[in-house]
């Protein structure tokens, strides 16, 4: 498959088809989305948002998700506000989705039938990792939004002035529900 993307990639810059994207790194409405990766708001998203290239920074991960304060997804947001211009911040969760009752204990099963060992996994907890809480899904679509806004919100490095708020966004019609 990779190799496929290549051949298309070569094609694609020669014919130039890249020019009605240009556009520079700073977000014309100075908005950051957090979303979940699911392949169905790959297009969905920005179509239902309104929002065409260059004008959001859209950062996406597993169940579109603040886990801890100094996660991936906190630390892209933090580098949002204060490089980029960021003012807004929507945090959009969707319907159906798979992060929904995630658990460590499925992925166990799946990581050993792929050959991971109990001997490596023992090693990750020493190092301080708890494998239940960072593989742990949630329950709850509208309050995982609501721990979310919250953990960005009351985060030590945003803002009082930035803007936070979290929606549920239906994966079929695109549809948002903001949960306050």
């Amino acid at each position: 498959m990779i190799d496929q993307i290549l051949e298309y990639n070569k094609t694609f810059v020669e014919k130039k088809c890249y020019e009605k994207f240009l556009t520079d790194k700073y977000p014309d409405k100075k908005l950051a989305v957090l979303s979940c990766m699911d392949t169905r708001l790959t297009e969905l998203l920005p179509a239902a948002l309104g929002l065409k290239n260059g004008d959001a920074k859209i950062i996406k991960n597993a169940g579109g998700l603040v886990i801890s304060a100094f996660d991936s997804a906190m630390r892209s947001l933090i580098v949002a506000i204060y490089e980029l211009g960021v003012e807004e911040i929507m945090v959009v969760a969707h319907s159906n989705c798979g992060a929904c009752h995630m658990s460590f204990h499925h992925f166990h099963e799946a990581m050993t039938a792929r050959g991971i060992t109990d001997d490596t996994l023992d090693v990750i907890r020493k190092c301080g990792i708890d494998l239940d809480a960072w593989l742990e899904g949630f329950k709850d679509t509208p309050e995982s939004v609501r721990k979310t806004v919250e953990t960005i919100k009351t985060h030590p490095l945003v803002p009082a002035d930035i803007v936070v708020r979290g929606f549920i966004i239906d994966s079929e019609t695109g549809q948002l529900e903001e949960i306050s």
